[in-house]
């Protein structure tokens, strides 16, 4: 059978074009296929944890300092209590969405990726799919269109199990960052977040449970964040978006693979899906080029259980306000114990560091 692509890779956002790089350059001949085109904006935080700063620079993209700004550290912020901790290993990167995009674009073209914009997918058979209404025959078919994917829903892989489903608001604004740092502001209600993505250029999201919530009033809640925005002129209009934790019993069938959201979701709260969609890509391409699917579905399981875990922690804190405040106060008397959670969280330090601070901290918990 003559094939067009040895992988059709259907959604052309930051995952599927990772999956794309990731196996051109183990010498597969790779098609991306996707209905939109570029740049494809998304409302999310923008901000990179080093773990995914080393993932792209494995795929051989490599952002330098005029495309975003470089992040030290996370910070969280609750009614007069701060907890922080610098990243050790390496800097993360505030980037804006579409610069992100366009540097995995062209880094996809320079390896030899076939890139179709405008070129909806409609169908995904056994061995063929119908891009912008012609045939395609592939041997491959990766399916990174998203948290609703369709691919998913053509090859029969079974929908996934969601433990949540929480709505977020994001806008720019035109102001000098005042940290270094990602600020989370935690509230009874919502988390808002602030990542620096220029000299002069910050990106709030705001992530609640109430699906009519709007950034502006949710603001509120956060009366000195809002003093700081409340003059800074705006530098984009407000996008809103769906986060979730769900998983999949599976992530591949027959000759199709998921990859990115449409693979298994983790909330934002973690600020690691563009990290596991890296990794997840790297994984598959391996498995594609060994042609053992079975690799990859094991690969995908080892690579979300940290993410998965942390993203639970980090919502139960955010529905039990009593508990997060006790977890905060023995965080900010014990600060080695929060650099441990970032440390493994972010930077894959060992558990045993985590597991060592929380021993040294656990009683300061009890008695917060």
């Amino acid at each position: 059978m003559m094939l067009d692509a040895d992988v059709l890779v259907v959604g052309g956002g930051p995952a599927g074009l990772a999956a794309a790089i990731a196996a051109r350059v183990k010498g597969l001949r790779v098609m991306v296929a996707d209905g939109c085109r570029p740049p494809i904006s998304k409302a999310c935080g923008e901000g990179l944890l080093p773990e995914a700063v080393e993932a792209l620079c494995e795929l051989g993209v490599t952002p330098g300092p005029q495309d975003g700004r470089a992040l030290r550290g996370i910070r969280f912020q609750e009614q007069g209590v701060t907890v922080g901790a610098e990243f050790r290993k390496s800097l993360g990167l505030g980037m804006r969405r579409e610069a992100l995009h366009q540097k995995m674009i062209d880094r996809a073209l320079a390896c030899g990726v076939d890139l179709r914009w405008n070129a909806p997918v409609t169908t995904v058979g056994t061995d063929d799919a119908i891009v912008a209404g012609n045939k395609i025959k592939a041997k491959w078919v990766v399916g990174a269109d998203g948290l609703r994917s369709r691919v998913r829903r053509w090859a029969g892989i079974a929908e996934t199990h969601r433990s949540s489903n929480r709505f977020a608001w994001r806008r720019h604004y035109r102001a000098k960052p005042w940290s270094d740092f990602v600020e989370v502001h935690w509230d009874a209600q919502a988390q808002a977040y602030v990542t620096p993505v220029g000299e002069e250029e910050i990106c709030v999201v705001v992530i609640g449970d109430r699906p009519k919530a709007r950034l502006e009033p949710a603001l509120r809640q956060f009366p000195e964040l809002q003093q700081r925005l409340a003059s800074a002129p705006l530098a984009s209009v407000e996008r809103g978006a769906v986060t979730e934790m769900g998983k999949l019993r599976r992530v591949t069938r027959r000759n199709v693979a998921l990859v990115g959201d449409a693979s298994g979701t983790v909330d934002a709260v973690t600020g690691q899906g563009l990290a596991l969609g890296f990794q997840q890509a790297q994984a598959l391409a391996e498995a594609l080029a060994t042609e053992n699917l079975e690799r990859y579905e094991q690969a995908h399981r080892d690579l979300l259980r940290r993410p998965w875990f942390m993203g639970n922690l980090l919502l139960l804190l955010s529905r039990r306000p009593g508990m997060r405040r006790r977890a905060f106060h023995a965080l900010q008397a014990a600060p080695q114990l929060f650099e441990g959670l970032v440390g493994w969280h972010a930077e894959k330090k060992p558990l045993l560091e985590l597991a060592t601070a929380g021993a040294q901290c656990g009683w300061r918990f009890l008695t917060a």
